[in-house]
């Protein structure tokens, strides 16, 4: 077979080695493999690459995707999925790989659709997608909020502050709740655990009451202006507050182990997939054994609340 593989969407840290993994793991079934620059952009401007194992070498500790990425919006218009069929086509590629999160599962669905074979791996920080544990990027992005944490934390102790933190995740919570949790935050506030503001603060209250030294909040984006936030704890709580966003560092950085094993383990499977004839599913990851799901069931699927959210109650 002649296999391609594109990265779309945000880019996040574990893409090189699901490419390196997908490419070594296709030219070891033989296969020929391609590589599309720029995501789904580059697909419909013919810009494919070929592939050889010595060209991945290296790929497996760099952050990124050596593919590049960006993001199209009429891609779900039909006539312009027809134009990515027909570059396909054109220049031989039997399937495609997409690495990415909902939106490029969607690309990969149109495609599918349109009788082309395409399997997704899910390559996205937020941990935002249906039908799998985790997603590559997730644990890498993990570390970089907790490792900010912990610096934060020293200076709010040295200060009675309060910190509040925003980090990404879109309609996800999870990188604020697992951070959260490694972090010691007093409060997690993310879209599955909205928290009062006014009960927020009267606890601040008691705890600067109580001689607390400092308070850690971790609140996915777009839950508050945080730097409103954070005035008005200043002036109702006791507690001095400052807001740090930390923004798109969090995507940035070498992959750790965990997205690297991931990455490498989705990718080999996701060639295994397409070599027995697997077309319109997603790769995920449940209970530590590789698994697909219908992309048509995964898209638009919110992602299940887990249980740690009770756990953050007893830790408080």
């Amino acid at each position: 077979m002649k296999i391609a593989v594109l990265t779309s969407g945000g880019d996040a840290p574990g893409m090189n080695a699901a490419i390196r993994a997908i490419v070594r793991a296709g030219i070891a079934e033989g296969h020929e493999m391609f590589g599309i620059m720029d995501g789904y952009r580059g697909l419909l401007e013919d810009r494919f690459i070929p592939l050889s194992a010595k060209d991945v070498s290296g790929m497996l500790s760099i952050g990124g995707t050596k593919l590049g990425t960006a993001r199209v919006s009429e891609f779900k218009e039909i006539p312009v999925q027809m134009v990515a069929i027909d570059n396909l086509r054109n220049r031989g590629i039997d399937a495609l790989i997409v690495i990415g999160g909902d939106g490029s599962y969607r690309g990969a669905q149109a495609l599918h659709e349109l009788e082309f074979q395409t399997i997704a791996i899910p390559g996205t920080i937020d941990n935002d997608v249906y039908g799998t544990d985790y997603t590559i990027g997730f644990h890498t992005a993990l570390n970089t909020i907790v490792e900010a944490i912990d610096k934060l934390r020293d200076t709010s102790s040295s200060h009675r502050r309060c910190s509040i933190i925003e980090v990404m995740g879109r309609t996800s919570g999870d990188l604020a709740l697992y951070a959260g949790i490694c972090g010691g935050a007093e409060f997690i506030i993310t879209p599955e655990n909205p928290i009062n503001k006014d009960k927020l603060i009267s606890t601040l209250k008691k705890h600067n009451e109580e001689g607390r030294r400092h308070a850690i909040i971790v609140v996915t984006e777009q839950q508050f202006d945080v730097h409103k936030l954070a005035a008005e704890i200043s002036i109702k709580s006791g507690f001095s507050s400052r807001a740090t966003v930390l923004g798109y560092i969090q995507r940035g950085g070498t992959p750790i182990a965990e997205d690297r094993i991931l990455a490498s383990r989705m990718g080999a499977f996701a060639v295994d997939m397409l070599t027995k004839g697997v077309s319109g599913q997603c790769v995920g990851i449940k209970d530590d054994k590789l698994v697909t799901s219908p992309l048509s069931d995964i898209i638009n699927h919110p992602k299940e609340r887990v249980e740690l959210y009770d756990l953050i109650k007893k830790l408080r």
